[in-house]
């Protein structure tokens, strides 16, 4: 595995040069070698690469012209290549400045092998931009590193198993459970995914000072029933806390909402309002109506309550959650059922796990027989004789309320979630309104399912919309980010408004609050329902998919509108902005 070095002098051209730095990066992945890539524009220096980076590289590639700092690489080879071409065909360009480089290079005194994996509730953008921070800062640092994402589309990246081997920390930014069956004797550190956004930096030095060995590995002796029980052990014994376990399964509930909702819509606009009813029996609309509704959706508490029991209790814990989860539908417990489910679910069966012991050679049924006959047995006459019918009341009574909700009380209530979807857009208080939004949409309740969607679009969509309208408040990066975070505001990507937040909180934060606050508001207040969580405008367009959709058009504007105008008043101006 070579270690590369990368310089990029770009000019005025920041954006292209930043699109260059990534290709080479993605390049280098792809060979299985590491680069460190500084880039040079008329914004300044990015990713500076650290004082003696040389001394433990094979090469450096010097793109475009300028100045390039080519002193620092004095006895390195070189390897010049324009912009165009890196923009082109990275891979070529990498490929090139390898076949001309040593074979090998004296190793970097202190450079260390990192491998992380990163993951979101939602897997869309924290997933990535974690490990976007964890790169550019085992970089700096001067460390290799490797990076999986678990998204919503899958793992991307997945490392391989010469890459764990070799590796010195294993880093887990994570807000979901991940399963760390395959870092066994590593040592691995645990943390959140923010930290990686916010303090890329900080977190790797952290990793590598306070990772702890996962568990031991195991003795080739001990046979695969033993290993097999030493990891359900170790995975019960490291708990993360309920949310974290609530939000592994929000995580995996939401495909199936999706799914459901959109299937649903386009059999509504297919069929038409009775299109459920049995008359409607071999139409193309019914079947996608059966297919939404009693397949994706029926399936939604299931996969919520038996990924909290899974996260808690790890494979062992999926059949008993998921058999709670299926008797919480049942009983009309909803999505809260699930949720109770799963937790009784897990604790019971991580708690079976630890006190029942078996002959080694035996350990092996544990997994596949004991735990999950005995965690269901548990589960289930828990949810039939204890908690199933009063959860069901307490649901009823919900959803009752939320329906018959109109003036003053919905208004509010679209005020606290339009607030709570903007205070930090994405985190644990954004999580908990939409984690509350979409469950509610398995009990027909679909008004705040809408107002949360449109109070998330609003902060990316605001800071887009006012970095257009009074761009002496931003620098000259923050317009240019302008666009991209207009087109994940439309998109429902709340994260967008992220980078704006952290380097003014106190001012940006209280702006998208208010205009996210006012488009919950109104969206409640004229009863509009979504019934697809996840879309952003892209859904807009599919019949009965919202209701009032004018208002709810209005709602969004609005709020737009509102936050924009607030972010003119709390900002001060930038003089560094030559206006366009």
């Amino acid at each position: 595995m070579a270690n590369m070095l990368a310089v990029i002098a770009a000019g005025d051209l920041s954006t292209q040069a930043v699109l260059a730095a990534e290709a080479l990066r993605k390049a280098a992945t792809a060979l299985g070698h590491t680069i460190q890539v500084e880039v040079r524009s008329s914004l300044g220096v990015r990713n500076t690469l650290p004082a003696g980076a040389a001394q433990g590289a094979q090469g450096v590639i010097l793109v475009g012209s300028g100045d390039l700092g080519e002193e620092r690489f004095a006895g390195l080879k070189r390897n010049a290549a324009a912009l165009d071409a890196v923009l082109r065909d990275a891979r070529a360009v990498l490929e090139q400045a390898l076949a001309t480089a040593p074979a090998q290079a004296p190793a970097q005194t202190g450079t260390k092998k990192i491998v992380a994996i990163t993951s979101c509730p939602t897997g869309i953008a924290h997933t990535f931009m974690a490990a976007e921070g964890i790169q550019q800062a085992a970089q700096a640092l001067g460390h290799a590193v490797r990076v999986e994402t678990q998204g919503s589309v899958g793992a991307r990246d997945t490392l391989t198993e010469q890459e764990i081997r070799e590796a010195d920390v294993v880093l887990i930014a994570a807000d979901t459970q991940v399963d760390l069956a395959r870092f066994t004797g590593k040592r691995v550190f645990k943390s959140g995914a923010k930290p990686a956004i916010n303090d890329g930096r900080g977190l790797v030095e952290r990793a590598l000072a306070e990772a702890q060995p996962h568990g031991t590995a195991p003795a080739l002796a001990d046979g695969v029933a033993a290993g097999k029980a030493a990891k359900a052990e170790h995975v019960a014994a490291q708990r993360s806390g309920p949310y974290k376990h609530l939000m592994t399964g929000v995580s995996f509930m939401l495909p199936f909402v999706v799914t459901g909702g959109l299937l649903i819509a386009i059999a509504f606009a297919l069929g038409g309002i009775y299109v459920f009813e049995d008359s409607q029996q071999g139409t193309l609309g019914n079947a996608l109506f059966q297919i939404g509704a009693k397949g994706a959706f029926a399936l939604m508490v299931p996969a919520l309550a038996g990924y909290i029991a899974f996260s808690i209790a790890d494979r062992p814990g999926i059949t008993p959650g998921m058999v709670g989860g299926i008797l919480a539908a049942n009983l009309g417990a909803g999505f809260l059922g699930g949720i109770v489910a799963g937790f009784i679910a897990g604790y019971a069966t991580s708690f079976l796990n630890r006190n029942i012991r078996l002959h080694k050679n035996l350990e092996g049924l544990k997994p596949v027989l004991i735990l999950p006959l005995l965690g269901s047995l548990v589960t289930g006459l828990a949810m039939i004789y204890v908690v199933g019918a009063p959860v069901a009341e307490a649901l009823a009574t919900l959803s009752a309320w939320l329906k018959g909700m109109q003036g003053s009380s919905a208004i509010l209530l679209g005020l606290l979630i339009g607030a709570m979807m903007a205070f930090d857009m994405g985190g644990p208080v954004n999580k908990a309104a939409y984690a509350f939004s979409t469950g509610l949409i398995a009990s027909q309740v679909y008004t705040p399912m809408a107002a949360a969607m449109a109070a998330g679009m609003v902060p990316p969509l605001g800071l887009a919309l006012a970095t257009k309208l009074f761009a002496d408040r931003f620098t000259r990066e923050e317009r240019e980010a302008g666009n991209a975070a207009g087109i994940l505001g439309i998109a429902f990507i709340t994260e967008g408004a992220i980078p704006f937040a952290a380097r003014d909180p106190l001012r940006v934060i209280p702006a998208l609050v208010l205009g996210a606050a006012l488009t919950g508001a109104i969206s409640m207040g004229i009863g509009a329902e979504l019934k697809v969580p996840h879309g952003g405008i892209f859904v807009l367009p599919i019949p009965n998919a919202v209701t009032h959709l004018a208002g709810y058009v209005v709602a969004l504007v609005a709020g737009t509108v509102t936050t924009a105008v607030a972010l003119r008043f709390l900002k001060r101006p930038v003089s560094s902005v030559v206006t366009a």
